[in-house]
Order: structure tokens, then C-alpha cells, then sequence
């Protein structure tokens, strides 16, 4: 009974299991772009190249189970055989081949889908040429948002980007505050985003549509949110895209973008017309607010020596996290947990005696004799 039970709940549930797979979108698999199809190529080779071994593995470790079965009174059992020459071989050549040939392809994919490599092809039939123009693309993940800007058209938008189709895209990537990832499956693989660097993706798409981005590295509350829509679009789809942006766009300047920048979850898509000169330059240095000082403005201290004694003007220039700020733009009055002078004032080392021991209490007579010789 409890054997024609299991096999009953079995029959419904593998048909369950197949429709929801069915309904899958296997996007890594079935991507549109050309860069994440030359990745899917090269997870498929390398699934085959290991299934050459496993599956024989598999199959001759069911047939040893079964030739070699008790009430198989019929199988050879030789209890003095030790060594085969030519089963080593095998054994050892076979897996060997396949790492060399993994390696191989390996160290050819590394260098040749290099997201900083500039494409060389649109697609495996196209070439890249001087007649192809690439599109610009600069893009900032925010807590826990996307912004995007289009340096060649001068707007930017939130959420939503678009790019037309068989045109290489060059990407520039930084963040507000925290490390992201970069992804759209169907396009090309994640590249992360860090304040203060700058990374880069070049990736082209290959087919129209729409396609999901996405965060791909835990950022916070609003991480799982953190989502945008990809189009592809014909060159005339991309024109009236660009277009729609300009006309319900508002301006995005400096003040704009610190407004932008505060956490929120679920940002809807927002159009910006036109955007403030060197704003995306701002963000990546770490300058957006005045009187902060950029990150090549430090980067060129440090390389001349330092500041000197005069550096300590410089501390309020740089305080580039100001989300525990309080509404006047200053700083809490509550110093932090062990600041010492000369962040607070406070000396290093307090005159009161620890917590639990009497400022009277003698020293022993060993620890007063090693202090004297100190």
C-alpha cells in the first residue's frame, strides 16, 4: 500500500514539475544578445566536456552494482587482482584530456569575452566596422535604483533604458554608495559597480524586445526592487524613444541628483531632458555636493605627498557618506563609540579607572619592582 501511495504521488507530481519548467523563461540559455550567446556556448561545451566522464561513471557504477550482486554466482571474483596497466590509462588519460581542453577554452573565452574588451563582431556573421557607430551609455546604481545616462543625447533616465538593435553599447558603470552588479541576461554577463571606480561592459543586442536588469549582488532593503527595463529597439524605435525622453523629461542638475540619490524602493521610470555638464564625473569622483573634494583631486595629493600640516582643512571635503547627517547638513552631536581626540576632543586615554577596579588597590610588590626597572 504505502509503495503504490509513493508511486501515485510521484505520477502527479513529475508532471507538475515538467509544466512548471515548461513555463520557465530560460533567458541565460536563450539570450538575444551576442556576448551572452558566446557565454551560453561556452557553458554548454563545458557541461559536455563533463559529461564525457560522468555519465560513464554513472552507467558502469549501476552495471558494477548489478554484474557483480550476490546471487551472481557467475561473475569472475579474483581476489588477488591489484593492477591493470591499461585501465590506469584510460582512467587517468580521459579526465586529463578534458582539463587540458577545458583549460584551453578557458584562457581563449577569458581574454576574448573580457567585458573591457571593445566587440570586435555584431554577431557571428557581422563584423564590427568604422562605419558602426556605438552608443554611450553611463550608469549609476543608486539605493536601490538605476540611473542611466546617454552622454550622446544628453538625458538620463531611471529604471528604464533602451539601445537599438545590432549597435555596440559601451557601458561606464559606478555607484552612489555601496557595490551592485550590473545584469541583464539576455544582453551579457553582470560587471559590478563600486563608489568610487569605474568598471566597464561592451555588449551589443541582437533581436528586439523587452528585457530584464537586474541588481545581482545583495545591497540592501531594496534589493530585491532593484530591477529596470532593457528595450531593444529598431534605429527608428530608438529615435521616438529618445525623442519621448526630451519632451517629458524635467532637468537633472546637481540638486536633482542628491534629491535622487536618498534610498527609496519601487522608484518608478523618471525622464530627464537634460543633464547638468560633468554630473556623471561628479558621481564617480565622490563630489556632487559643494565643497566636497573629488577622488582625483585626492588621488593627486596622495601622489604629491600628502597635504602637509594644512590637511586637516580637508576633513569636511572629504565626508562623502552623509546619510547619518542631520537635517541641518551637519553631523549628530553624538560621537562615535571610542572617538578620541583629535575627531572629538576627547584624550586617548581617560583619567577614571577601568570599571571593576579600585583606584586604591596596591600593584603587587613584582609588578611595582619591573615597572621601577622600566
Amino acid at each position: 500500500m504505502p509503495t503504490s501511495f509513493s508511486l501515485a504521488r510521484l505520477s502527479i507530481i513529475l508532471p507538475l514539475m515538467l509544466l512548471t519548467l515548461s513555463g520557465c523563461n530560460m533567458v541565460v540559455m536563450s539570450p538575444s544578445g551576442d556576448i551572452a550567446a558566446q557565454q551560453r556556448d561556452l557553458i554548454v561545451i563545458s557541461t559536455i566536456l563533463m559529461l564525457i566522464i560522468i555519465i560513464p561513471v554513472i552507467l558502469l557504477t549501476v552495471y558494477f552494482a548489478w554484474h557483480y550482486r550476490q546471487s551472481n554466482t557467475a561473475a569472475k571474483y579474483d581476489p588477488e587482482w591489484h593492477h591493470s596497466t591499461g585501465l590506469e590509462v584510460i582512467i587517468w588519460s580521459a579526465p586529463l584530456a578534458i582539463i587540458i581542453a577545458l583549460g584551453a577554452i578557458t584562457w581563449v573565452s577569458t581574454h576574448k569575452l573580457d567585458p573591457y574588451r571593445p566587440l570586435d563582431r555584431i554577431d557571428a556573421a557581422r563584423p564590427v566596422t568604422d562605419a558602426v557607430k556605438p552608443i554611450n551609455v553611463e550608469v549609476v546604481a543608486l539605493d536601490w535604483k538605476w540611473l542611466f545616462f546617454y552622454p550622446d543625447y544628453g538625458i538620463a533616465t531611471v529604471n528604464e533604458m533602451a539601445a537599438p538593435v545590432d549597435v555596440p553599447i559601451n557601458f561606464k558603470l559606478t555607484a552612489s554608495s555601496v557595490m551592485n552588479s550590473f545584469y541583464v541576461p539576455a544582453l551579457a554577463g553582470m560587471i559590478y559597480t563600486m563608489p568610487g571606480m569605474q568598471t566597464k561592459l561592451h555588449a551589443v543586442i541582437n533581436k528586439q524586445g523587452e528585457y530584464e536588469g537586474l541588481s545581482s549582488n545583495y545591497s540592501g532593503d531594496g534589493f530585491s526592487h532593484m530591477r529596470f527595463k532593457f528595450h531593444g529597439l529598431d534605429q527608428a524605435g530608438f529615435d521616438q524613444w529618445v525623442a519621448r525622453v526630451k519632451q517629458g523629461g524635467t532637468m537633472l542638475n546637481r540638486d536633482a541628483y542628491l534629491k535622487l540619490e536618498k534610498p527609496s524602493i519601487k522608484e518608478p521610470v523618471r525622464y530627464f531632458s537634460s543633464v547638468e555638464d560633468g554630473l556623471y564625473e561628479a558621481v564617480l569622483n565622490m563630489c556632487v555636493r559643494a565643497g566636497q573634494m573629488c577622488m582625483k583631486e585626492m588621488m593627486h595629493v596622495d601622489m604629491m605627498g600628502g597635504g602637509g600640516l594644512e590637511s586637516h582643512e580637508n576633513k569636511a571635503k572629504l565626508e562623502h557618506d552623509n546619510r547619518h547627517a542631520d537635517s541641518a547638513g551637519g553631523h549628530t552631536e553624538e560621537a562615535a563609540p571610542g572617538a578620541t581626540f583629535p575627531e572629538t576632543g576627547n584624550p586617548a586615554r581617560s583619567e577614571e579607572p577601568a570599571e571593576g577596579i579600585d583606584d586604591q588597590q596596591e600593584e603587587p610588590a613584582t609588578m611595582n619592582h619591573d615597572m621601577h626597572k622600566m
